[in-house]
């Protein structure tokens, strides 16, 4: 469990197409570092990714085909900066709101521009995720727990604070870029109650 609130960014050292799997490897800080091991959890860019390797500051991840659909990192670029968010420790404050780390979306930003003292971001929402998009709810782009302030058809606009562009990857941010998207957790959960839909696993019979 992760809340939204992003600690550090890292660096795509590679990402590369292994036999099983795509290996990411990620330049991170050292307190990240140190504070992981392998078999602990690490939100980047909001997916939470295990770690299976780590030299030094650099750590690395496993990503099958289901992440790489789902997420950012196809096609990311060596260099590219990765927000990276530890798990959620017990009794710690919670700062954003209640972030998996289980993408639901890839989506296109459409606008990112200057507006006066302020930066505005909209991003595209698939037809399945408008209905957990509300205005001044809470929705998580790359891992950043922001408050929704235009939710209107198949677009979710944001405003960004200064301290959010410096910490985050969102001063790279730019129109035609992809960003990962997870839609609130606790609105899926009222929507399953309050209808009664009974789900099961796709691998059922």
């Amino acid at each position: 469990m992760f809340t939204g609130i992003v600690e550090a960014t890292g660096k795509v050292v590679s990402f590369e197409e292994k036999k099983a799997a795509w290996l990411l490897k990620l330049s991170v800080g050292q307190f990240i570092a140190d504070s992981l091991k392998q078999g602990d959890s690490l939100a980047c860019n909001g997916c939470c990714l295990t770690v299976v390797g780590k030299d030094l500051n650099t750590l690395s991840f496993e990503l099958l085909e289901e992440t790489i659909r789902l997420t950012d990192f196809e096609g990311i670029s060596n260099g590219a900066l990765v927000n990276l968010e530890r798990p959620l420790a017990a009794g710690a404050r919670l700062g954003g709101h209640f972030v998996t780390g289980h993408i639901d979306e890839r989506s296109r930003v459409l606008e990112f521009s200057q507006k006066g003292k302020n930066v505005y971001l909209r991003i595209a929402v698939g037809s399945e995720f408008r209905k957990y998009c509300v205005y001044k709810g809470s929705i998580a782009i790359d891992g950043i727990s922001l408050t929704i302030a235009d939710a209107i058809d198949d677009y979710v606009g944001v405003w960004l604070i200064p301290h959010t562009l410096e910490v985050t990857n969102l001063c790279e941010c730019a129109v035609g870029k992809y960003v990962n998207v997870e839609y609130d957790i606790l609105a899926k959960y009222a929507e399953k109650v309050a209808s009664g839909n009974r789900e099961k696993s796709p691998y059922q019979p």
